[in-house]
């Protein structure tokens, strides 16, 4: 099975959990209500497609191309988006669970997070230029050396960024959220 393309077609309700789906080619295709968790999709590209209400927790995406790809409602935790092509990496993410995620050293300039939890997800080195984090949980997410530039950070809470190892020029805070930048201060904000 390894080697197949899929063009233009809908997966519904497709149960696959813990399985190999390597070296395959998804291109303009929807996943709808599918658990693929544990699975491993290395060396997988993905062009053009839509993830709706699929359970990907823990996925293996090692050399995966994942071109232009929405996620909407769907449970995303552990993956280590990292391991994917560096080469057309785009993502969207709508109402996902995305908890304890790397993007470390990820190109990722206008990423849209609409509504989702990034929980102690690892965004270290990546580059979140002109960014969305749109009513975003980021508990414990990880900026260490991060390029917020121009980045939308105005609806997003839980967040501890630090100024000065972090890029975050015409970063866009609420006034709430400007606890998040001074917290290495160790500064009572009344």
């Amino acid at each position: 099975m390894e080697g197949q393309i899929h063009t233009d077609k809908t997966f519904d309700k497709v149960v696959y959990p813990n399985k190999e789906v390597k070296n395959r080619e998804f291109e303009n295709c929807t996943f709808k209500n599918c658990d693929f968790s544990e699975s491993n999709f290395a060396s997988t590209r993905f062009t053009d497609c839509t993830f709706i209400g699929c359970n990907l927790a823990m996925v293996k995406l090692g050399h995966a191309t994942i071109n232009n790809v929405e996620f909407k409602e769907c449970k995303l935790t552990g993956i280590n988006f990292s391991e994917c092509e560096d080469f057309l990496f785009t993502v969207f993410f709508e109402n996902c669970l995305l908890d304890y995620a790397s993007f470390a050293k990820k190109k990722m300039a206008k990423t849209k997070f609409i509504r989702s939890s990034l929980k102690g997800v690892d965004f270290s080195n990546t580059n979140l230029t002109s960014s969305l984090f749109e009513d975003t949980d980021l508990e414990r997410a990880v900026f260490n050396y991060t390029n917020l530039t121009s980045a939308d950070l105005s609806s997003a809470y839980n967040f501890d960024i630090d100024p000065e190892i972090n890029t975050i020029k015409k970063a866009k805070f609420s006034q709430y959220g400007l606890q998040g930048l001074l917290t290495k201060y160790n500064l009572q904000i009344v």
